[in-house]
């Protein structure tokens, strides 16, 4: 199991900007997928975007264009670089590792995006 710990989330106004980042236990170019989820306030969880050990991006319809994934190698961190953020983007995000069959979840770092 990887363990995870993200970081960076807060209240941020309608159309500002926000980073998180995800620390994991190994490299994360040893993982074989990374990705962020968020669970809106009353909603299920939902993915947000992924990347692969490769480099492969994705990204959930709702977010594409706004938000973009990367990965830190001095760090060892999974980014999310949120932009022109909503009051719908408001949730609980999470991170979340693919490594040798077993899922990983870190313990999720609030954003609220308030006027």
């Amino acid at each position: 199991q990887v363990q995870l710990v993200e970081s960076g989330g807060g209240l941020v106004q309608p159309g500002g900007s926000l980073r998180l980042s995800c620390a994991a236990s190994r490299s994360i170019f040893s993982i074989n997928v990374m990705g962020w989820y968020r669970q809106p306030p009353g909603k299920q969880r939902e993915w947000v975007a992924k990347i692969t050990s490769s480099g492969t991006t994705n990204y959930a319809d709702s977010v594409k264009g706004r938000f973009t994934i990367s990965r830190d190698s001095a760090k060892n961190t999974v980014d999310l670089q949120m932009n022109s953020l909503q009051p719908e983007d408001t949730a609980i995000y999470y991170c979340n590792a693919f490594f040798a069959n077993v899922v990983s979840w870190g313990q999720g770092t609030q954003v609220t995006v308030s006027s």
